[in-house]
């Protein structure tokens, strides 16, 4: 039997500093159907990257256990969601877990309180989830964090109830087992992101914090998805950008904001934020080559 011999890409530009260990083990999210538009995940993403599978409400779970599967068999660990609001009834629940354990092996689960404003049955919280005693068994459970805040939980424009969530998720994690992490709208500025994790530790909130980061695309795409996801302030990067007539046209990527908490985490090695979670609003490939080009780790290929 010949052996199989492998090569790295051709060596990307040098990122900037401190980028590199910043993007180490990043994740990505994908859907079914985004996901199906992708030949092999094994030539862009590196070996064992977490990948996020979003549940939007309306796709068959048919369709996420296969995508799961899938991701498993090409070497990846699947992270499906589980939006609380749009799931019926505890048995509903406890066939999902059973089918994704069964069959795609899947071990990790981002609970969510889902986007609809109707839950479709008995669960209307992340907490409710993390109760349920479903996810037994699971490698690691994350929770969503909101950096700019979130007017469907908190409409006064306060923290209130979403820091209130936190500290009961914290507490969680605390007297149980569960290994644990809150994942993040993704937001265009460092700082408020450095204030938002600076205060949940202040507060004794420990769960480490993997950063969500809109991947590079078209400034029209990442405005109208920012828009419909509710981002805070920080969108006010993009409306500048949109005013500057050079650069409309050109697509906006991640550099500025990755650089600046790259920097802050390599002068305070405390800091919270332990991973980068991209939204890949561009697509998935160019989302996937950006990363290699910055630093992320370069896929290994058979020739």
């Amino acid at each position: 039997m010949a052996l199989l011999n492998f090569r790295r890409d051709d060596k990307p530009a040098p990122a900037p500093s401190g980028l590199e260990a910043f993007l180490a083990g990043y994740s990505l999210e994908v859907m079914p159907r985004t996901a199906a538009g992708v030949e092999d995940f094994r030539t862009l993403l590196p070996a064992g990257t977490r990948v996020y599978i979003a549940h939007i409400e309306g796709t068959p779970i048919e369709d996420m256990v296969a995508t799961a599967r899938r991701l498993r068999l090409e070497g990846y660990e699947p992270m499906p969601h589980f939006p609380a609001r749009i799931i019926p009834d505890a048995a509903t629940l406890a066939d999902w877990t059973a089918r994704y354990k069964g069959e795609a092996d899947v071990r990790q689960a981002l609970l969510l309180g889902g986007g609809v404003n109707t839950p479709a049955g008995e669960f209307d919280s992340s907490m409710q989830l993390l109760e349920s005693g479903a996810f037994e068994g699971f490698d690691r459970l994350h929770v969503a964090g909101h950096p700019e805040g979130n007017r469907d939980i908190d409409p006064d424009g306060s923290d209130r109830m979403v820091m209130q969530a936190l500290r009961w998720k914290q507490d969680f994690a605390n007297r149980t087992d569960a290994k644990m992490a809150i994942v993040t709208q993704f937001c265009f500025e460092a700082a408020p992101v450095i204030a938002w994790a600076d205060r949940l530790a202040a507060e004794g909130i420990a769960l480490p914090i993997h950063i969500g980061i809109a991947g590079p695309a078209k400034l029209q795409t990442l405005l109208k998805f920012a828009i419909a996801c509710g981002v805070g302030p920080s969108l006010r990067v993009l409306q500048r950008r949109a005013r500057d007539v050079t650069k409309l046209l050109l697509p906006f990527e991640p550099t500025e904001i990755l650089t600046e908490l790259a920097a802050h985490k390599a002068a305070n090695p405390g800091f919270g934020i332990e991973a980068v979670h991209f939204f890949p609003l561009g697509g998935i490939k160019t989302n996937a080559n950006w990363a290699m080009q910055n630093g992320g780790a370069p896929v290994q290929k058979e020739v």
